[in-house]
């Protein structure tokens, strides 16, 4: 399975980081949240961003955090040792981007709502 981490977490419905937490468990699909606020996610404890939370086995990395918010965590993300970071709209970031691919990343700039509803994930 291609378990996946959500940065950005939210157990907030009306954010977008809540509705593909939701769609990943619909699908049995492996997710591991991780944000700021504390909380659970269908089941799953929301880990703290700031702790930078050890993940073994992380097959995608789906962000939903602002580019503006990401330089901190650029170190972290990349030590997660990810197949591939899921930059959703509003998260591009061409120097994160091409740290990524450096570090032999798949670079995957789309809407992980439709990747999942559209059978693409």
């Amino acid at each position: 399975m291609k378990k996946t981490v959500i940065i950005g977490a939210s157990n907030n419905p009306s954010r977008y980081a809540y509705v593909a937490a939701n769609m990943l468990s619909q699908r049995s699909i492996p997710f591991v949240p991780v944000g700021i606020k504390k909380g659970q996610l269908f089941g799953e404890e929301i880990l703290d961003l700031r702790l930078k939370p050890s993940i073994e086995d992380v097959h995608t990395v789906t962000l939903y955090l602002g580019p503006q918010n990401q330089v901190e965590w650029y170190d972290y993300i990349i030590s997660l040792n990810p197949k591939r970071i899921i930059f959703n709209p509003g998260t591009e970031n061409q120097e994160f981007m091409k740290m990524a691919k450096e570090n032999d990343i798949e670079v995957c700039p789309a809407c992980n709502l439709v990747l999942l509803s559209t059978g693409q994930f």
